[in-house]
């Protein structure tokens, strides 16, 4: 069975994007030292990326090519995708995508981008672990971590380290069975 993992950035105040979905606050760490734990090399242990919509067209929007040739893309959405930027597959129903990711036995899945499909997946027992980088900005508000929906979980803590440039590395696991 296929884990399905979160991994994402924050500032200290708990954002992921300004208001206006704007990313240079991160971008100006993309040079930041993560060792074992680069995206890189955590993207090669990838077999299957799941999106929402708005992360989705975040990325086909900006002009850099499509970084996701290795792996397969599903996109969570119930609109259709004109002319998508790379190889992709769409999906609506959350609870059949569930199923079907739980179903995979040739690698982990990565819930990329945003919060709110990490929250859906969060409330239905879905989301194996998550790695959080503390990014050392305040924002002062924009897109949160994870959206308030009442959800409420204690996660185990895994590990937690500094990295480079004040980073701090959270590691969780949501433990579903003990």
């Amino acid at each position: 069975m296929a884990r399905i993992l979160g991994y994402i950035a924050s500032s200290l105040d708990g954002f992921i994007a300004t208001d206006d979905d704007n990313l240079d606050w991160l971008f100006q760490y993309n040079d930041m030292d993560l060792g074992e734990h680069d995206y890189k090399l955590f993207i090669k242990g990838i077999r299957t990326v799941v999106m929402g919509r708005g992360t989705y067209d975040f990325i086909a929007n900006d002009p850099t090519p499509w970084n996701y040739g290795d792996q397969r893309v599903l996109v969570v959405t119930s609109s259709p995708i004109d002319r998508p930027k790379g190889e992709l597959e769409v999906r609506s129903d959350v609870d059949a995508l569930i199923a079907e990711l739980r179903a995979l036995e040739d690698g982990d899945v990565w819930m990329a981008g945003g919060g709110q499909l990490q929250m859906t997946f969060l409330e239905k027992g879905a989301l194996d672990e998550i790695e959080i980088y503390l990014i050392p900005e305040l924002l002062g508000g924009g897109r949160p971590l994870f959206p308030a929906t009442g959800y409420r979980d204690s996660p185990k803590l895994i590990s937690a380290q500094q990295m480079d440039r004040g980073c701090v590395r959270l590691h969780y696991r949501f433990d579903r069975f003990e």
